[in-house]
């Protein structure tokens, strides 16, 4: 009897999470929720990117999606400068790990850590890598739930046309 239980719950919780995964997400179109996140070795606003386009990703060195992702990220940043901005926001409690993870694989990204995972909860992520496209006007034009090989050359030519 209890088996029977557990396959609605999880069926239940999978149709919830599904929710958000539609072509048309609830904040699409939308202005991008602003935030300010403080770690130990810099402040990152947000706003301080209007004018670019932003690839917002909340993401954990714990994820395996989330390490598979970066370094199409990280890629794509490289290709992209100057007309992309990628702001990766670790939700890592452990700092050392963090900032292990970074030096260890060589990102080079804007990254800042929110343990409080204040600015994700904004965005209403809990499924991680979680990732928002917001345009130079502030708008949020995409979200990606999981992660995404973004050096594909239609994610470049999607982000180009921004």
């Amino acid at each position: 009897m209890a088996k029977p239980k557990l396959m609605l719950l999880a069926l239940l919780m999978l149709a919830f999470v599904g929710c958000q995964r539609g072509s048309q997400p609830e904040m699409v179109g939308r202005a991008a929720p602003d935030f300010t996140v403080r770690d130990s070795g810099r402040t990152v606003a947000l706003h301080d990117f209007r004018g670019k386009v932003v690839v917002l990703n909340f993401w954990a060195t714990w994820c395996p999606p989330c390490v598979e992702e970066m370094p199409s990220l990280v890629a794509m940043q490289s290709k992209m400068k100057g007309s992309v901005t990628v702001l990766a926001v670790s939700l890592d409690v452990d700092e050392s790990a963090y900032r292990r993870f970074l030096k260890d694989h060589g990102i080079d990204l804007l990254t800042v850590r929110d343990p409080d995972k204040k600015s994700s909860e904004l965005y209403g992520t809990f499924v991680y890598p979680e990732t928002y496209i917001i345009d130079a006007k502030g708008v949020l034009r995409r979200k990606f739930i999981g992660p995404v090989d973004w050096s594909r050359p239609e994610m470049i030519e999607y982000l180009q046309k921004l």
